[in-house]
């Protein structure tokens, strides 16, 4: 278990912290890339209300629109992985807020881009792509701006909605202030009777402890302390919604959803077909859980059931430095190209590794066009935490070989693709391990843990899809989402995907409290897409070899010069069908099957 307090900033080593100076030297070099950039804003002057004139002057525009948007994204993601290392520090959040205002101030001074092109009168933006070869470099952004032509406003509308952004990202930023910075955990007795401190990022550790009564009483402490807020975490997520809505009907979508899937090109069709492919797979569901509590012996299985591994006598404690060695190892099928870019990432300061007071919980990947990608961890020396070192450096990959391939405008990926390049690590990481295990125990556990991936990133993030889906309508149908009604919509989700073994504990009901995904809508889906989408390459990797590897390093060089779907479709799997997800779900039966005769 962790120790009693978490570290602060300064008591980390540094050979375990990220090198955000590769971005900015100091603090100072980013206060002069600030003002170049607000320089920069002043040539909207330049163009505005002469991009009909000729290609020359839309090619100036649209190198204009790149190096300001290169620009900003340096000073808006130094500004806030600095803020990432420790909520508390004021400075940063300052740095983070000035920037935010910066980037609010570019989209509006940019708001005048996308009108006026889609206003040149017929022809005219042909006629300009003809006269300059230099504009082919725009063609696919050019046809998705024509693509949208119904959901784009006037000028003056579309700066109006930019000038909002900061308005709307209020309920976000509250939530991740008051989530990250404010929120503090009562300690808990550990299975020594130790006092320890809970935090988001111990939490899972105990919910997979061997101790029962360590489990309940982290469950029970953990939503006690979101309980206290319940109402303030409803309006907040309420508030968000409703902005979701308003920018969805400002701009003519149906919904907020066909709004969110347009932006990828994504068809709904896509998105109910996942919803009902799982829920056809949910008896399947419900028989692990039926295993689970049969394995684990329990009269009743509990919520604070789910984590802990049903193979008991098996530890594996993983300190860091092992989990690189796993990793590295695992993915040894991605080729020699990729095992010597991803052990630079584990050389180079592109990581933070451990948990400290104030630090953002969780685990993401980042960086700037202009440096190497980053990747924030919270690590806890656990198998999890192992598969989330997999996970992130996927995306971190995806993201350098985007970089050292694409122009800037595509270099960076929706999260549709960018799911793949993730669990497809995880799941080769998983396929090494289960190749190489010999012993039974050890065996049932990884099969076990596999699962749960399953469940975790297949099953529950369908289950929050489903949960975005139904709350957006209600607000869109005219409902207010209290805290009540908000519990009672995923209390019943859960209980249709969880099953009858399962107690349905009261505390699961606000569990929507504390997911920050819900923040960012129509996102989560894509776990499960994505998911399944890696499934069928990584069974093309270990088949084919090399050509699936070509093939899949492409996808990986690709960003986003196509739309997400026509990627995948590319790399050879095609997510307009239902069969990835139903070929994902019959590798999850078969993994239990595996397991049964196990336990």
């Amino acid at each position: 278990m962790e120790q009693a307090k978490q570290k602060s900033r300064s008591e980390i080593p540094q050979e375990y912290k990220w090198n955000l100076e590769d971005i900015f030297p100091h603090d100072q070099a980013w206060e002069e890339e600030y003002t170049k950039a607000e320089k920069l804003l002043v040539q909207a002057t330049e163009f505005q209300g002469r991009l009909g004139e000729s290609a020359e002057t839309l090619l100036a525009c649209f190198a204009w629109v790149d190096e300001i948007g290169q620009r900003v994204g340096e000073i808006y993601t130094y500004a806030r992985m600095r803020r990432d290392e420790d909520n508390r520090e004021s400075h940063y959040q300052a740095l983070t807020d000035r920037a935010g205002t910066l980037s609010v101030r570019v989209g509006s001074a940019l708001a005048f881009v996308v009108p006026e092109i889609l206003s040149l009168p017929d022809g005219k933006l042909q006629e300009f792509r003809q006269a300059n070869a230099q504009l082919a470099l725009y063609d696919h952004a050019l046809d998705d701006i024509l693509r949208k032509r119904e959901h784009v406003l006037s000028p003056a509308e579309e700066k109006l909605l930019a000038e909002m952004g900061e308005i709307a990202d209020g309920p976000s930023t509250i939530f991740g202030m008051a989530n990250n910075a404010d929120l503090k955990f009562p300690t808990i007795k550990d299975e020594k009777g130790a006092e320890v401190e809970l935090t988001k990022g111990n939490y899972i550790q105990f919910m997979e402890s061997e101790d029962r009564r360590v489990r309940q009483e982290a469950f029970e402490t953990f939503y006690a302390t979101y309980q206290k807020q319940i109402n303030t975490w409803a309006a907040t997520l309420n508030s968000n919604i409703k902005g979701d809505a308003f920018f969805a009907k400002a701009r003519r979508y149906p919904s907020a959803i066909e709004s969110s899937l347009n932006a990828d090109k994504v068809p709904l069709t896509v998105y109910h077909s996942l919803i009902e492919t799982v829920r056809e797979f949910l008896p399947e569901l419900h028989r692990y859980v039926k295993l689970r509590k049969k394995a684990m012996g329990l009269d009743e299985l509990h919520m604070y059931d789910i984590y802990v591994p049903v193979v008991s006598e098996v530890k594996m404690n993983i300190p860091y430095t092992q989990a690189v060695e796993m990793c590295l190892a695992g993915l040894k099928p991605l080729g020699l190209d990729y095992g010597e870019v991803l052990e630079k990432g584990f050389n180079s300061h592109w990581i933070d590794v451990y948990e400290n007071e104030g630090k953002t919980s969780g685990a993401y990947s980042w960086g700037t066009y202009g440096s190497h990608p980053y990747v924030l961890l919270n690590h806890q020396d656990t198998l999890d935490s192992m598969f989330t070192i997999a996970h992130e450096m996927g995306h971190s990959l995806h993201t350098y070989y985007s970089n050292q391939t694409q122009p800037h405008i595509y270099a960076g990926y929706t999260i549709f693709v960018a799911e793949v390049a993730s669990t497809l690590n995880e799941g080769l990481v998983m396929n090494h391990l289960l190749n190489t295990t010999e012993d039974p125990k050890l065996l049932a556990y990884l099969l076990n843990h596999y699962l749960e991936q399953f469940r975790g990133t297949v099953f529950r993030q369908t289950m929050f899809a489903e949960f975005e889906m139904k709350t957006h309508a209600m607000v869109e149908a005219g409902e207010a989402l209290t805290a009540d009604l908000l519990s009672s919509i995923y209390l019943k989700l859960n209980e249709d995907y969880y099953g009858p073994d399962v107690v349905m504990d009261p505390q699961i009901a606000i569990e929507w409290a504390r997911i920050p995904h819900f923040y960012n809508a129509f996102y989560v889906y894509k776990y499960a897409t994505g998911f399944s989408a890696a499934t069928a390459l990584g069974r093309k990797i270990l088949e084919e070899g090399e050509p699936a590897v070509k093939s899949y390093l492409e996808f990986l060089s690709s960003g986003s010069s196509d739309y997400p779907i026509e990627l995948l479709r590319k790399a050879g799997v095609d997510m307009e069908t239902p069969l990835p997800v139903r070929e994902a779900l019959q590798v999850f039966k078969g993994l239990l099957d595996r397991l049964e005769t196990l336990l």
